[in-house]
């Protein structure tokens, strides 16, 4: 869902690239971008295109042919990063973890020690299950073996905490369309010396001009290298989704983001449905609740009905966990104490209907009596959402 903010933001006029007015836009877009990963990093812009952009940019500017590349596999995006670097010639090593698992540092460590390695590269949320990887450990790991780390964050930046200074990570890349509550099309990416280091320094050249970083990176720079033409709109709004993270803060924004999420899960709790996955709650990911199909209940016709009936769009399940969980989203704009009402009610209704059983009215109940035990006040999203604001959770 995006933010209305966003949207205005982008109906404004088009400014050539080179315009004065837009050099300035963009320069404010680096600075935020720096502010959402929370680095001090020169290096701090969107790559155009969707957030996969921004991880294929990351793996082929750094990777040459050859070169040996760990991935963390526990999910769908894991293996993603699995093809991506394949795609550019490494040598891929998957270190895998059940689903629903995160990866655990001695088992990167141990795979670490068998050979040089140029890359680590881990899904800090992966969505598919709905798992915040801890990357702190994996860092010191990586850098002590003398690999770079690169975390995919397409789900996370804006929505938990991403430290890229304070973790040590050397590229991070995300997406604009998930917590940052702003239409796809652009790929923040940031990534410190080391990296640029490695990046001048290879011995053969990027094979793609589109998403060569080291080219992105000086039609960023003060210099202003023609590359391509940026998508002019794209930029307005992710200035303002990265504005509206200023504005909140990213401590009120990553609470507002565990509040909501874990309101809507009392509520799941409560029509009797089991959440998927086995790690502790602060290795889950707090605006994504995985939800296991019950027995007997048609997946798809109840994903068909909650949109429309209601609106309301949830996540269908990948690979082998296709047809075996939901995926509902509270991200960005879309956190809010209406929206998880209103999927807890709908979701009722819907599941009444396949014959499952629960208490009327439990799954509102349950979390209306969590957002009264936590203290919890309609905040300015809430308060700002009209008629049609309820969009899709």
């Amino acid at each position: 869902m995006a933010d209305p903010r966003v949207l205005r933001a982008m109906s404004m006029p088009l400014l050539g690239q080179f315009d004065p007015e837009f050099t300035a836009i963009m320069n404010d877009v680096m600075e935020l971008t720096r502010f959402a990963f929370d680095t001090t990093n020169d290096r701090a812009f969107p790559v155009s295109g969707s957030g996969r952009a921004g991880l294929e940019a990351a793996i082929a500017s750094i990777v040459e042919p050859g070169d040996r590349v760990i991935v963390g596999e526990c999910g769908r995006f894991g293996l993603l990063l699995v093809e991506i670097a394949t795609r550019c010639g490494a040598d891929v090593v998957a270190v895998r973890a059940e689903w629903g698992r995160v990866i655990e540092p001695d088992a990167l460590a141990a795979e670490l020690r068998r050979a040089p390695t140029r890359l680590v590269a881990v899904v800090h949320g992966e969505t598919s299950t709905g798992v915040l990887q801890p990357l702190e450990d994996i860092a010191r790991v990586t850098h002590e073996h003398g690999a770079l780390l690169m975390a995919d964050c397409v789900a996370t930046l804006g929505g938990s905490e991403v430290a890229v200074d304070r973790w040590s990570i050397d590229v991070a890349t995300a997406g604009s369309q998930k917590c940052l509550s702003c239409p796809s099309g652009l790929a923040p990416v940031t990534y410190n010396d080391r990296v640029e280091t490695a990046i001048r320094h290879r011995k053969t050249r990027i094979a793609s001009n589109y998403l060569d970083l080291s080219q992105l990176a000086d039609y960023w720079s003060p210099a202003r290298f023609n590359h391509h033409t940026a998508p002019t709109a794209m930029v307005y709004g992710l200035r303002e989704a990265l504005r509206a993270v200023h504005d909140e803060g990213r401590a009120a924004r990553f609470e507002r983001h565990r509040r909501h999420g874990d309101a809507l899960r009392a509520g799941v709790d409560a029509l009797g449905l089991a959440l998927f996955g086995k790690e502790p709650s602060e290795h889950r990911l707090a605006f994504l609740t995985p939800v296991v199909v019950p027995d007997g209940v048609d997946e798809l016709r109840v994903r068909q009905r909650l949109i429309e009936d209601f609106g309301i769009e949830i996540g269908a399940a990948f690979g082998q966990l296709q047809g075996r969980i939901w995926r509902i989203g509270t991200m960005g704009y879309s956190a809010s104490r209406r929206n998880v009402l209103l999927c807890l009610a709908a979701l009722e209704h819907v599941l009444r209907g396949e014959g499952w059983r629960m208490q009327p009215g439990a799954g509102v109940d349950a979390a209306l009596a969590h957002y009264r035990a936590t203290g919890d006040e309609r905040t300015s999203i809430d308060d700002s959402l009209g008629a049609d604001g309820l969009g899709r959770v």
